[in-house]
Protein backbone atom coordinates (compact mmCIF):
# COMPACT_ATOMS: atom_id res chain seq x y z
CA UNK A 1 0.00 0.00 0.00
CA UNK A 2 0.87 3.72 -0.77
CA UNK A 3 0.01 6.76 1.06
CA UNK A 4 -2.89 8.56 -0.80
CA UNK A 5 -0.63 11.81 -2.29
CA UNK A 6 -2.68 15.02 -1.42
CA UNK A 7 0.58 16.82 0.20
CA UNK A 8 4.02 17.81 -1.67
CA UNK A 9 6.63 16.55 0.50
CA UNK A 10 9.95 18.72 0.98
CA UNK A 11 12.46 15.97 0.28
CA UNK A 12 13.85 16.21 3.88
CA UNK A 13 13.69 13.82 6.77
CA UNK A 14 14.42 15.01 10.32
CA UNK A 15 15.51 13.05 13.02
CA UNK A 16 15.81 15.91 15.52
CA UNK A 17 14.51 19.12 16.94
CA UNK A 18 14.95 21.25 19.32
CA UNK A 19 13.39 25.16 20.01
CA UNK A 20 13.11 27.01 16.30
CA UNK A 21 15.74 24.69 14.78
CA UNK A 22 15.83 21.07 13.42
CA UNK A 23 18.43 18.43 11.77
CA UNK A 24 18.16 16.08 9.42
CA UNK A 25 19.16 12.46 8.94
CA UNK A 26 22.22 14.19 7.26
CA UNK A 27 22.93 16.27 10.24
CA UNK A 28 21.67 19.46 8.79
CA UNK A 29 20.70 22.02 10.35
CA UNK A 30 17.16 24.24 9.28
CA UNK A 31 15.86 27.29 10.77
CA UNK A 32 12.17 26.43 11.28
CA UNK A 33 9.84 29.17 10.77
CA UNK A 34 6.79 27.64 10.09
CA UNK A 35 6.25 25.18 13.06
CA UNK A 36 3.99 22.64 10.88
CA UNK A 37 1.17 25.15 10.26
CA UNK A 38 1.45 26.97 13.17
CA UNK A 39 1.47 24.08 15.77
CA UNK A 40 4.68 24.37 17.03
CA UNK A 41 3.62 26.76 19.70
CA UNK A 42 6.42 27.00 22.29
CA UNK A 43 9.42 25.13 20.42
CA UNK A 44 9.84 22.06 19.63
CA UNK A 45 10.73 19.18 22.13
CA UNK A 46 10.59 21.70 24.67
CA UNK A 47 11.33 20.01 28.42
CA UNK A 48 8.77 20.95 30.29
CA UNK A 49 6.34 19.65 27.42
CA UNK A 50 8.08 15.87 27.01
CA UNK A 51 8.29 15.59 30.72
CA UNK A 52 4.83 16.51 31.42
CA UNK A 53 3.68 13.48 28.37
CA UNK A 54 5.41 11.36 29.36
CA UNK A 55 4.25 11.06 32.56
CA UNK A 56 1.08 10.09 31.23
CA UNK A 57 2.10 7.45 29.14
CA UNK A 58 1.01 4.26 31.57
CA UNK A 59 -2.52 5.95 31.24
CA UNK A 60 -2.71 5.79 27.32
CA UNK A 61 -4.41 2.35 27.04
CA UNK A 62 -7.27 2.20 29.24
CA UNK A 63 -8.82 6.05 27.98
CA UNK A 64 -12.71 6.66 27.75
CA UNK A 65 -14.32 10.01 27.34
CA UNK A 66 -17.35 9.04 29.08
CA UNK A 67 -14.80 8.36 32.49
CA UNK A 68 -13.52 11.58 34.83
CA UNK A 69 -10.16 13.02 33.70
CA UNK A 70 -9.38 15.88 36.55
CA UNK A 71 -7.03 17.13 33.56
CA UNK A 72 -9.70 18.26 31.82
CA UNK A 73 -10.50 20.72 34.31
CA UNK A 74 -6.92 21.72 35.14
CA UNK A 75 -6.45 22.61 31.74
CA UNK A 76 -9.89 23.98 31.44
CA UNK A 77 -8.79 26.52 34.48
CA UNK A 78 -5.61 27.31 33.07
CA UNK A 79 -7.07 28.00 29.54
CA UNK A 80 -9.68 30.42 30.93
CA UNK A 81 -7.38 32.60 33.40
CA UNK A 82 -4.70 32.48 30.66
CA UNK A 83 -7.14 33.55 27.48
CA UNK A 84 -9.29 36.09 29.83
CA UNK A 85 -12.64 34.14 29.33
CA UNK A 86 -12.84 32.54 33.03
CA UNK A 87 -16.62 32.91 32.63
CA UNK A 88 -16.65 30.35 29.12
CA UNK A 89 -17.20 26.53 29.39
CA UNK A 90 -14.87 24.36 27.45
CA UNK A 91 -14.97 21.22 25.32
CA UNK A 92 -12.38 19.51 24.36
CA UNK A 93 -11.71 17.42 21.07
CA UNK A 94 -8.80 16.83 18.04
CA UNK A 95 -8.28 19.42 16.11
CA UNK A 96 -9.88 22.43 14.10
CA UNK A 97 -12.03 21.21 11.91
CA UNK A 98 -13.51 19.40 14.51
CA UNK A 99 -13.75 22.54 16.42
CA UNK A 100 -15.64 24.34 14.28
CA UNK A 101 -17.74 21.70 13.27
CA UNK A 102 -18.79 21.83 16.94
CA UNK A 103 -19.23 25.12 17.15
CA UNK A 104 -21.04 25.30 14.19
CA UNK A 105 -23.38 22.60 15.54
CA UNK A 106 -23.81 24.50 18.89
CA UNK A 107 -25.17 27.43 17.07
CA UNK A 108 -27.66 25.59 15.26
CA UNK A 109 -29.08 23.75 18.44
CA UNK A 110 -29.37 27.12 19.70
CA UNK A 111 -31.60 29.47 17.21
CA UNK A 112 -32.38 26.45 14.87
CA UNK A 113 -31.12 28.37 11.92
CA UNK A 114 -29.22 27.11 9.03
CA UNK A 115 -27.31 29.78 7.06
CA UNK A 116 -23.85 30.47 8.03
CA UNK A 117 -21.99 33.41 6.77
CA UNK A 118 -18.17 33.18 6.18
CA UNK A 119 -16.11 35.48 4.46
CA UNK A 120 -13.81 34.53 0.95
CA UNK A 121 -10.57 33.28 1.36
CA UNK A 122 -11.33 31.95 4.84
CA UNK A 123 -10.40 28.33 6.21
CA UNK A 124 -12.40 26.07 8.68
CA UNK A 125 -11.73 22.74 8.49
CA UNK A 126 -12.28 20.05 6.01
CA UNK A 127 -15.02 17.79 7.50
CA UNK A 128 -18.86 17.77 6.85
CA UNK A 129 -19.76 20.46 8.13
CA UNK A 130 -16.41 22.90 8.60
CA UNK A 131 -16.27 25.59 5.55
CA UNK A 132 -12.91 25.06 3.62
CA UNK A 133 -12.37 28.47 1.21
CA UNK A 134 -9.21 28.74 -0.43
CA UNK A 135 -8.61 29.83 -4.12
CA UNK A 136 -8.04 26.13 -5.15
CA UNK A 137 -11.90 24.37 -5.34
CA UNK A 138 -10.58 21.33 -5.09
CA UNK A 139 -10.67 22.11 -1.41
CA UNK A 140 -14.26 23.63 -0.94
CA UNK A 141 -15.75 21.46 2.35
CA UNK A 142 -19.30 20.53 1.44
CA UNK A 143 -21.42 21.87 4.11
CA UNK A 144 -24.04 19.78 6.50
CA UNK A 145 -27.15 18.80 4.76
CA UNK A 146 -29.73 21.36 4.73
CA UNK A 147 -26.71 24.46 5.53
CA UNK A 148 -26.18 26.67 3.41
CA UNK A 149 -23.29 29.72 2.82
CA UNK A 150 -23.01 32.65 1.94
CA UNK A 151 -19.44 33.75 1.37
CA UNK A 152 -18.76 37.84 1.78
CA UNK A 153 -15.91 40.49 1.13
CA UNK A 154 -13.95 40.46 4.42
CA UNK A 155 -14.02 44.42 6.41
CA UNK A 156 -17.59 44.98 4.16
CA UNK A 157 -19.72 45.41 7.05
CA UNK A 158 -22.38 46.84 4.77
CA UNK A 159 -23.03 43.30 3.05
CA UNK A 160 -23.29 41.53 5.95
CA UNK A 161 -25.86 44.10 7.61
CA UNK A 162 -27.73 43.44 4.34
CA UNK A 163 -27.47 39.29 5.09
CA UNK A 164 -28.43 39.37 7.97
CA UNK A 165 -31.87 41.78 7.94
CA UNK A 166 -32.78 38.42 6.41
CA UNK A 167 -33.42 37.06 9.57
CA UNK A 168 -32.39 33.83 8.61
CA UNK A 169 -28.59 33.40 9.52
CA UNK A 170 -27.42 30.82 12.04
CA UNK A 171 -24.22 31.77 12.48
CA UNK A 172 -21.31 33.96 11.51
CA UNK A 173 -17.70 32.51 11.33
CA UNK A 174 -14.84 34.67 10.81
CA UNK A 175 -10.91 34.34 11.63
CA UNK A 176 -9.34 35.87 13.96
CA UNK A 177 -6.32 36.67 11.10
CA UNK A 178 -7.43 34.45 7.94
CA UNK A 179 -4.06 32.01 7.69
CA UNK A 180 -4.01 29.82 5.05
CA UNK A 181 -5.70 32.82 2.15
CA UNK A 182 -2.59 34.39 2.90
CA UNK A 183 -2.51 36.25 6.02
CA UNK A 184 -5.61 38.68 5.83
CA UNK A 185 -6.32 40.94 9.01
CA UNK A 186 -9.80 41.59 9.88
CA UNK A 187 -10.18 45.39 10.93
CA UNK A 188 -10.75 46.71 14.63
CA UNK A 189 -14.09 48.27 13.44
CA UNK A 190 -15.05 45.19 11.04
CA UNK A 191 -15.25 42.88 14.08
CA UNK A 192 -16.62 45.19 16.32
CA UNK A 193 -19.71 45.74 13.42
CA UNK A 194 -19.84 42.02 13.16
CA UNK A 195 -20.59 41.65 17.10
CA UNK A 196 -23.47 44.70 17.59
CA UNK A 197 -24.51 42.99 14.32
CA UNK A 198 -24.69 39.55 15.43
CA UNK A 199 -26.40 40.56 18.98
CA UNK A 200 -28.80 42.74 17.28
CA UNK A 201 -29.94 39.79 14.88
CA UNK A 202 -29.97 36.94 17.07
CA UNK A 203 -26.57 35.59 14.97
CA UNK A 204 -24.02 33.48 16.66
CA UNK A 205 -20.84 35.16 16.34
CA UNK A 206 -18.03 32.34 15.79
CA UNK A 207 -14.22 33.76 16.43
CA UNK A 208 -11.53 31.11 14.28
CA UNK A 209 -9.03 31.74 16.69
CA UNK A 210 -7.68 28.12 15.62
CA UNK A 211 -4.41 29.55 13.77
CA UNK A 212 -4.23 33.10 15.07
CA UNK A 213 -4.98 32.07 18.96
CA UNK A 214 -2.48 30.86 21.60
CA UNK A 215 -0.54 34.13 21.71
CA UNK A 216 0.87 33.87 18.29
CA UNK A 217 -0.49 37.43 17.10
CA UNK A 218 0.75 38.96 20.22
CA UNK A 219 -2.13 38.64 22.25
CA UNK A 220 -3.87 35.43 23.29
CA UNK A 221 -6.23 35.97 21.03
CA UNK A 222 -6.45 38.31 17.83
CA UNK A 223 -9.73 39.47 18.21
CA UNK A 224 -8.86 40.77 21.61
CA UNK A 225 -7.04 43.84 19.66
CA UNK A 226 -10.80 44.44 18.83
CA UNK A 227 -11.56 43.64 22.31
CA UNK A 228 -14.88 42.37 21.36
CA UNK A 229 -16.13 38.63 23.05
CA UNK A 230 -17.91 36.18 20.39
CA UNK A 231 -19.95 33.75 21.62
CA UNK A 232 -17.77 30.69 20.70
CA UNK A 233 -13.54 30.31 19.96
CA UNK A 234 -12.32 27.71 18.32
CA UNK A 235 -9.01 26.51 19.24
CA UNK A 236 -6.08 23.72 18.09
CA UNK A 237 -2.95 23.85 16.27
CA UNK A 238 -0.95 25.58 18.75
CA UNK A 239 -2.83 24.42 21.30
CA UNK A 240 -0.96 21.17 21.78
CA UNK A 241 2.40 22.42 20.36
CA UNK A 242 1.79 19.26 17.73
CA UNK A 243 -0.27 16.97 19.77
CA UNK A 244 -3.63 16.51 18.22
CA UNK A 245 -5.75 18.78 20.80
CA UNK A 246 -8.87 21.00 19.94
CA UNK A 247 -11.65 22.61 21.56
CA UNK A 248 -14.07 25.31 21.57
CA UNK A 249 -14.30 27.85 24.33
CA UNK A 250 -18.51 28.09 24.36
CA UNK A 251 -20.03 31.51 26.38
CA UNK A 252 -22.64 31.24 29.71
CA UNK A 253 -25.53 31.96 27.77
CA UNK A 254 -25.55 28.35 25.86
CA UNK A 255 -27.22 25.47 28.19
CA UNK A 256 -25.38 22.35 27.83
CA UNK A 257 -26.74 19.03 27.08
CA UNK A 258 -26.39 15.49 27.34
CA UNK A 259 -25.83 14.42 23.59
CA UNK A 260 -25.33 18.13 22.15
CA UNK A 261 -22.34 17.47 20.66
CA UNK A 262 -19.41 14.49 21.54
CA UNK A 263 -16.24 13.39 20.43
CA UNK A 264 -14.16 10.16 21.06
CA UNK A 265 -10.53 11.25 21.78
CA UNK A 266 -11.24 14.68 22.84
CA UNK A 267 -9.17 15.35 26.09
CA UNK A 268 -7.84 12.11 26.71
CA UNK A 269 -4.62 12.12 29.10
CA UNK A 270 -2.04 12.88 26.78
CA UNK A 271 -4.31 15.68 24.68
CA UNK A 272 -4.43 17.41 28.38
CA UNK A 273 -0.89 17.18 29.45
CA UNK A 274 0.54 18.59 25.70
CA UNK A 275 -2.57 21.61 26.93
CA UNK A 276 -1.12 22.13 30.25
CA UNK A 277 1.95 21.92 29.45
CA UNK A 278 1.93 24.16 26.60
CA UNK A 279 -0.44 27.21 28.83
CA UNK A 280 2.71 26.80 31.32
CA UNK A 281 5.62 27.14 29.41
CA UNK A 282 3.82 30.29 27.50
CA UNK A 283 3.41 32.10 30.73
CA UNK A 284 6.65 31.30 32.49
CA UNK A 285 8.72 31.87 29.45
CA UNK A 286 6.02 35.34 28.57
CA UNK A 287 5.90 33.67 25.11
CA UNK A 288 3.05 35.79 24.22
CA UNK A 289 4.99 39.09 24.85
CA UNK A 290 8.23 37.77 22.89
CA UNK A 291 5.89 37.10 19.75
CA UNK A 292 4.75 40.61 19.93
CA UNK A 293 7.89 41.93 20.28
CA UNK A 294 10.39 39.56 17.74
CA UNK A 295 6.96 39.91 15.30
CA UNK A 296 7.15 43.83 15.49
CA UNK A 297 10.29 43.63 14.52
CA UNK A 298 10.15 41.31 11.81
CA UNK A 299 7.15 43.24 10.30
CA UNK A 300 9.46 46.25 10.96
CA UNK A 301 12.34 45.02 8.85
CA UNK A 302 10.82 43.11 6.31
CA UNK A 303 8.62 46.39 5.02
CA UNK A 304 11.86 47.87 4.39
CA UNK A 305 13.12 44.81 1.74
CA UNK A 306 12.73 45.41 -1.87
CA UNK A 307 10.59 43.71 -4.10
CA UNK A 308 7.93 42.70 -1.47
CA UNK A 309 4.36 43.87 -2.73
CA UNK A 310 3.33 43.88 0.31
CA UNK A 311 3.81 42.85 4.06
CA UNK A 312 0.72 41.81 6.59
CA UNK A 313 0.44 40.27 9.89
CA UNK A 314 0.30 40.44 13.82
CA UNK A 315 2.81 38.95 16.19
CA UNK A 316 4.43 35.86 14.61
CA UNK A 317 1.72 35.25 12.09
CA UNK A 318 3.14 37.05 9.26
CA UNK A 319 2.59 37.13 5.17
CA UNK A 320 4.51 38.49 2.65
CA UNK A 321 2.67 38.96 -1.08
CA UNK A 322 5.30 39.20 -4.03
CA UNK A 323 4.33 39.73 -7.90
CA UNK A 324 5.57 36.73 -8.89
CA UNK A 325 5.48 32.93 -7.95
CA UNK A 326 7.68 32.48 -4.88
CA UNK A 327 8.07 28.72 -5.28
CA UNK A 328 12.32 29.29 -6.06
CA UNK A 329 12.60 31.91 -4.00
CA UNK A 330 11.25 29.33 -1.45
CA UNK A 331 13.25 26.24 -2.45
CA UNK A 332 16.89 28.81 -1.95
CA UNK A 333 15.99 29.58 1.31
CA UNK A 334 15.13 26.29 2.35
CA UNK A 335 18.12 24.61 0.55
CA UNK A 336 20.42 27.38 0.27
CA UNK A 337 19.95 29.22 3.50
CA UNK A 338 18.29 26.11 5.53
CA UNK A 339 15.07 28.02 6.57
CA UNK A 340 11.76 26.92 5.88
CA UNK A 341 8.98 29.12 5.59
CA UNK A 342 5.22 28.43 4.50
CA UNK A 343 3.06 29.73 1.58
CA UNK A 344 -0.70 30.66 0.65
CA UNK A 345 -1.10 30.18 -3.34
CA UNK A 346 1.65 30.77 -5.45
CA UNK A 347 2.68 34.48 -4.18
CA UNK A 348 2.48 34.42 -0.50
CA UNK A 349 5.57 33.27 1.97
CA UNK A 350 3.73 33.10 5.19
CA UNK A 351 5.98 33.15 8.46
CA UNK A 352 4.48 31.15 11.68
CA UNK A 353 7.13 30.33 13.88
CA UNK A 354 7.50 29.02 17.28
CA UNK A 355 6.40 31.85 19.54
CA UNK A 356 10.29 31.79 21.05
CA UNK A 357 11.84 32.94 18.26
CA UNK A 358 14.28 35.37 19.04
CA UNK A 359 15.11 38.44 17.36
CA UNK A 360 18.61 37.27 16.51
CA UNK A 361 16.83 34.35 14.74
CA UNK A 362 14.42 36.48 12.64
CA UNK A 363 17.93 38.39 11.30
CA UNK A 364 18.81 34.64 9.89
CA UNK A 365 15.92 34.83 7.59
CA UNK A 366 15.77 38.62 6.97
CA UNK A 367 19.55 38.75 6.04
CA UNK A 368 18.80 35.30 3.95
CA UNK A 369 15.79 36.81 2.14
CA UNK A 370 17.43 40.02 1.23
CA UNK A 371 20.47 37.88 -0.39
CA UNK A 372 17.78 36.58 -2.43
CA UNK A 373 16.17 39.34 -3.62
CA UNK A 374 19.13 40.96 -4.36
CA UNK A 375 19.61 38.29 -7.14
CA UNK A 376 16.13 38.56 -8.55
Amino acid sequence: MKLFDVYPLTQIEPVKAEGCYIWDKDGKKYLDLYGGHAVISIGHTHPHYVSLLKNQLDKIGFYSNSVLVPMQNQLAEKLGRLSGYEDYNLFLCNSGAEANENALKVASFFNKKKKIISFKKSFHGRTSAAVAITDNPKIVAPVNAGHEVVFLELNDIDSVEKELMKGDVCTLIIEGIQGIGGIYIPTDEFLKGLELLCLKHDVILILDEVQSGYGRSGKFFAHQYAAIKPDIISVAKGMGNGFPIGGILISPKFKAEYGMIGTTFGGNYLACAAGIAVLEVIEEECLIENADLTGSYLLEMLSLLPKIKEVRGKGLMIGLEFDFDVKELRNKLLFEHKIFTGFSGTKIIRLLPPLSLKVAEADCFIDALKDELGKI
